[in-house]
Parts: structure tokens; C-alpha cells; sequence
């Protein structure tokens, strides 16, 4: 199985595989509205805008597993980030990141990251950078931000 084989609920609880984006560079994000690094939301919008001509695209998977930081629907959890950050880019249906409900992308991303990082997801704003095949480039840890990641972007582009 590769990344592009794997199907979501977008934010509207449709089913969305995620082929549509083969080709382009990825930051998986699993995000949460009160979460002190909602502040994030900012930077990512700011990189997405910056980049996604290029084909960069940033994908935003809510998690409510830790300290249940991602309270409420997608329709909230989207109006939130649309009017406070201006969030643009594809947000998806809130997910589990670890355990046995979670969802197949991040066993996917765990599986293909660096094999001395830990298979658990500690915190919100966990970012995977891909390349353009789908192939796990490097992991972010929460206190890394999104523009600390950047150079790194540019390199994939």
C-alpha cells in the first residue's frame, strides 16, 4: 500500500482518496483548535499561500485524542480556523493518531518515517513532510513551526 491508495472523510464526511494529490509536496498535520500551538495555523496558512503554486499542499487532520484540544464539529472546527487564521488549505473529518482506531495515514506516515523516532504520536501539530512521491521526508515534532520547516519545503519543490 502506498500513500495514494489510502481513502479519507474529508471535512464534509465524504469519502476523498487521497491519489488527488500525487505529485505534490505534503505537510500532514494533526492539528487542534485549543491547543497551544494553535497558533500554527497561522504559519501553515502563510506557507500554503506562499507554496502551493509551486505544489505544495498542506493536509489538516483534527485530533481531539490529547487533552480533547479539538473540541466540537468540523463545521466549528472549520469557521474557527477560516475566520481566525484564514485557513485555506484541505482541512479532514477529526481522526485518532495513535491506537486501535487510528487512522490508516498515520499508520501509513509512522510506518514510513525515520525507524528510530517512536510509532507514538504525543502531540497535536506533529508535522510529516513528503516528497512529490508520497514518501515520508522527515517528521516535526510540535515545537518545531511550520516556518522552521520551510527550507526544507523549498528543497522538495
Amino acid at each position: 500500500m502506498n500513500l495514494y491508495d489510502i481513502e479519507v472523510m474529508n471535512s464534509h464526511h465524504q469519502k476523498e482518496s487521497l491519489s488527488q494529490y500525487k505529485g505534490q509536496v505534503l505537510l500532514i498535520v494533526n492539528t487542534a483548535t485549543e491547543c497551544e500551538f494553535t497558533e500554527q495555523y497561522d504559519h501553515l496558512e502563510d506557507l500554503y499561500e506562499k507554496y502551493h503554486d509551486q505544489g505544495f499542499t498542506i493536509l489538516d487532520f483534527p485530533c481531539n485524542q490529547f487533552g480533547e484540544q479539538a473540541p466540537g464539529t468540523m463545521e466549528e472546527i472549520m469557521s474557527f480556523c477560516a475566520d481566525t487564521y484564514g485557513v485555506s488549505f484541505p482541512q479532514f473529518a477529526k481522526i485518532d493518531v495513535n491506537g486501535s482506531l487510528e487512522s490508516p495515514v498515520y499508520t501509513y506516515l509512522k510506518e514510513h518515517q525515520n525507524p528510530q523516532l517512536s510509532k507514538r504520536i504525543e502531540w497535536n501539530f506533529t508535522k510529516f513532510l513528503l516528497d512529490r512521491d508520497g514518501h515520508v521526508i522527515e517528521r516535526f515534532e510540535p515545537l518545531v513551526t511550520p516556518y522552521e520547516i520551510e527550507d526544507e519545503i523549498i528543497k522538495l519543490l
